[in-house]
């Protein structure tokens, strides 16, 4: 192919002698200019340099070959690898691209003589637009594959999450290849799958948490969309914002943990809520898995029945057993508190005083109706631990 119309091939000749001094220039003006690329550690460095080299040359072809542009600017890119579009951004890039056309501009005319000046910045001005375009598709072909990973890594970590297989140090290690910020509170929010593509659900997921200022991964398994969401200081608040996210049914968030170690039981226990929950069908929406514990005991969950025996059937025992017999003949008597003062041969009086120290105990009042029925679950559940 010919060169640039009016370009001198010694001119050319010049400038493609001059390209390594230049690139040598190029980097010693980043290292002055750019405090991050001080920063950068001594292999992407000399990838930078290499980057560099790479369009030094490329500009003396594209002065050779004017019909050859994409080819040309691509291999500029082709210099360095892939993982360099990980550790250095876009924008920064663009400030390194600037730094060596800067001392292009200053040293080619130099290079070129008054006769070639004006067409060697010319055309250092077009192949530097054409540059930034390279710069620019580079780094979408990298997002959208980094696009891709991470929907494969997020659907992954769901399903060890649901399935209850991650164990040890590989589920902090995912979260922070998902970009997770912190490790702060954690918690799960399960429900049925909308209407329409999944992805647009999950999409929606997590343009709502990156609103909230939230990590957030999500995940549909099994017609159900199970978002897992860090960072959390509001639950309550948190479940009305994703609320519109699931589709009809109901939806169960999943107890409050200190951190991501704690994600597999969050996100289990939540699972188990939403298979129980039709089991009560005036649970509210959302409902959360703590308050679906005798349902969840009667499904057959361990860690429910555990619970029930821990935060509730135990505590009511070390606190004397006055408080279990109070409750268990109120629950006996049908709630009628005349007819266990008669049982226990006590006044009316102690028994509501015993009924109100059963609520401040273990949380769960006898005289309301999901409280009487946590209660009796519990006392069946502890009766029967006790005996094995």
């Amino acid at each position: 192919m010919n060169s640039r119309p009016g370009l001198q091939d010694v001119t050319i000749r010049r400038i493609e002698q001059a390209t390594g001094r230049l690139a040598t220039q190029s980097v010693a003006r980043m290292d002055e200019e750019l405090p991050w690329f001080r920063e950068l550690p001594s292999d992407q460095r000399s990838w930078v340099t290499l980057v560099a080299q790479a369009g030094l040359q490329s500009y003396v072809d594209w002065l050779r070959s004017p019909d050859d542009v994409l080819r040309l600017t691509g291999e500029v890119f082709a210099a360095a690898p892939s993982a360099m579009a990980r550790s250095v951004s876009l924008q920064q890039t663009v400030e390194l691209v600037r730094q060596t056309i800067a001392v292009a501009e200053e040293q080619l005319p130099v290079l070129a003589g008054p006769e070639d000046a004006a067409v060697v910045r010319e055309e250092l001005l077009r192949f530097s637009r054409e540059i930034a375009f390279a710069a620019a598709r580079i780094y979408a072909t990298a997002a959208e594959d980094r696009g891709s990973w991470d929907r494969r890594l997020e659907a992954l970590v769901i399903d060890n999450l649901v399935s209850g297989s991650i164990v040890g140090d590989p589920l902090p290690s995912q979260l922070a290849a998902l970009g997770w910020h912190g490790s702060g509170p954690i918690v799960a929010i399960v429900g049925s799958t909308p209407d329409g593509a999944p992805d647009l659900a999950l999409a929606e997921v997590h343009a709502q948490a990156r609103r909230l200022g939230l990590d957030a991964m999500a995940g549909v398994h099994a017609e159900r969309l199970v978002i897992v969401v860090g960072g959390v200081t509001d639950v309550a608040e948190l479940a009305r914002q994703l609320l519109p996210a699931f589709g009809d049914g109901p939806v169960v968030i999943g107890p409050l943990a200190a951190d991501v170690s704690d994600a597999v039981t969050v996100t289990q226990a939540a699972l188990s809520g939403l298979r129980a929950v039709p089991a009560w069908p005036a649970a509210p929406r959302p409902v959360n898995a703590d308050a679906l514990l005798p349902e969840r005991a009667l499904a057959g969950d361990a860690e429910a029945r555990a619970q029930l025996v821990d935060d509730v059937y135990r505590p009511l025992v070390a606190s004397g057993g006055s408080l279990v017999e109070t409750v268990a003949a109120f629950l006996d008597a049908g709630g009628a508190l005349e007819a266990t003062a008669r049982a226990l041969f006590v006044h009316a009086n102690t028994v509501r005083y015993r009924l109100r120290r059963v609520a401040e105990v273990c949380g769960e009042s006898p005289t309301d109706a999901r409280g009487a029925l946590t209660l009796r679950i519990a006392l069946v559940l502890g009766r029967l631990e006790t005996l094995s």
